[in-house]
């Protein structure tokens, strides 16, 4: 067990030794090695927009006073994407505009289950503006860089919620998904990340980006860590439209149960080709390591990816129509761009998008009657150098911001739910692989990838 107060710590060690009482682990010890690692990494990291410091002592204090002691996260420093409401900021969502805005009347509904689950905010991370983004970059706060290798991309939109954890600074952090804002820099960061099925957690307490997308989650270091993590924050909420009011189905007691009778297949045709041979390989090291031989095609993958792009675009766009007719100025350049191109598509584009949506699900939904788990890619590459703007993949040179989510988006565009593993590679960068289940079975994937990294095969140590 890695001491509590160290950067290896998980947080399910931390919260075992806070609840346990054990030498030098209070919360208030945890909490103050965590403030003390984030004023060290941060002038290299850059993770970090608003770190709450006070706060968090209090609730430290209030944690050893016996307050959720014995909570399944107890102790636990967290911090979350700028975009969740935090009391008393403005909820930035990497903007410069929205600093202008009211403060957060309450904490976003996450960060209170996580919270009413013994863990202990300790600020918001930096992030691509409006979540409009791939690479971690933002025009306003600066970069965050790649505690692997600083000289390199995060990877967005997720991207300072990517450097706290594997920095070391939090061993948990919460961030977004529209198109796969959790899954790239978990990849290109070395992490576990889960993005739940659409709709399985709140997203009240949250600045929106594309409604029929948007999805939030859990970064960590470890598979038990994302399941400590889900477990706590699911539930209905009336205060999120579209949250499932199914009841909450534990995942943890789960993780240790292999991958006994489960049916695992590699996604072939358009997951198998235009990444770079790293993402290949990592995908065949996992197949292998689950005995997976058979392959399956998701059909129209490269349309669902085009359709997901029109309902970004159009969706994005008006949601930010206000701040782009009074404020244009204040956007990144690259961002205004994209929403004032979102604006002019056809409204049949959206109509027919919404249509072949319904489609591809049915579609892809079949595939799960034969197969329990499907393998892919999480990146086509592993991270990019920060300001590159362009990258050869399959021999063809691409955009690197549209494209870091190539074998994302057609995934959550019907919001399937993903685990995503982190292979670390001796001498080179990390890259991830997706594990993909049939909607609302978060348990599956988390079992794969527990067994994944029981075997070694999948791990995320701090840089």
């Amino acid at each position: 067990m890695s001491d509590p107060l160290s950067k290896a710590a998980t947080a399910a060690e931390i919260a075992r030794a806070v609840s346990h009482g054990k030498a030098k682990a209070t919360a208030t010890a945890v909490v103050e090695a965590a403030l003390a690692r984030i004023a060290a990494a941060e002038p290299v990291v850059n993770a970090f927009t608003d770190v709450v410091a006070e706060r968090a002592r209090q609730r430290a204090a209030e944690v050893d006073a016996g307050k959720h002691r014995h909570g399944p996260l107890a102790g636990v420093p967290f911090a979350v994407k700028n975009l969740f409401d935090i009391k008393g900021l403005p909820t930035r969502a990497g903007s410069k505009i929205n600093v202008d805005g009211p403060r957060a009347a309450r904490d976003g509904a996450l960060v209170r289950r996580l919270e009413a689950a013994g863990a202990i905010l300790v600020g918001g991370l930096n992030m691509g503006e409006y979540a409009y983004d791939f690479t971690g970059e933002n025009a306003h706060y600066g970069p965050s860089r790649n505690p692997r290798d600083p000289t390199r991309m995060t990877g967005g939109s997720s991207g300072g919620s990517g450097a706290a954890v594997a920095s070391g600074e939090v061993p948990l952090a919460l961030g977004s998904d529209t198109n796969g804002s959790i899954r790239v820099p978990s990849s290109l960061c070395g992490l576990f990340g889960l993005k739940p099925t659409y709709g399985r957690l709140s997203r009240a307490g949250s600045f929106p980006f594309v409604d029929a997308f948007d999805h939030l989650g859990p970064l960590a270091r470890s598979t038990e860590d994302l399941a400590l993590s889900f477990d706590a924050m699911q539930g209905a909420d009336p205060d999120d439209p579209v949250c499932t009011h199914l009841p909450p189905e534990p995942t943890l007691p789960h993780l240790g149960e292999g991958i006994g009778g489960l049916r695992i297949a590699v996604a072939g045709d358009y997951f198998a080709r235009g990444g770079e041979p790293e993402a290949f390989a990592a995908v065949a090291q996992v197949a292998k390591a689950l005995d997976a031989t058979r392959t399956v095609v998701l059909p129209q993958a490269a349309a669902a990816r085009a359709a997901a792009y029109v309902i970004t675009a159009i969706e994005g766009a008006e949601l930010h129509l206000p701040r782009l007719r009074t404020r244009p100025q204040d956007f990144d350049p690259d961002t205004r761009e994209r929403f004032m191109a979102g604006a002019l598509l056809p409204g049949a584009w959206y109509v027919k998008a919404q249509r072949f949506r319904r489609h591809y699900r049915v579609n892809v939904l079949k595939i799960f009657d034969e197969a329990d788990i499907v393998l892919a890619p999480a990146t086509p590459c592993t991270a990019p150098r920060l300001g590159q703007t362009m990258m050869k993949l399959g021999g063809i040179d691409l955009p690197v911001r549209a494209n870091l989510g190539l074998f994302t988006q057609p995934i959550s565009f019907i919001g399937l739910p993903v685990v995503v593993v982190p292979l670390q590679r001796p001498g080179g960068l990390p890259i991830g692989v997706q594990i993909i289940a049939r909607p609302y079975n978060e348990r599956a994937a988390l079992r794969v990838a527990a067994f994944l990294e029981q075997q070694g095969v999948a791990s995320a140590p701090p840089a």
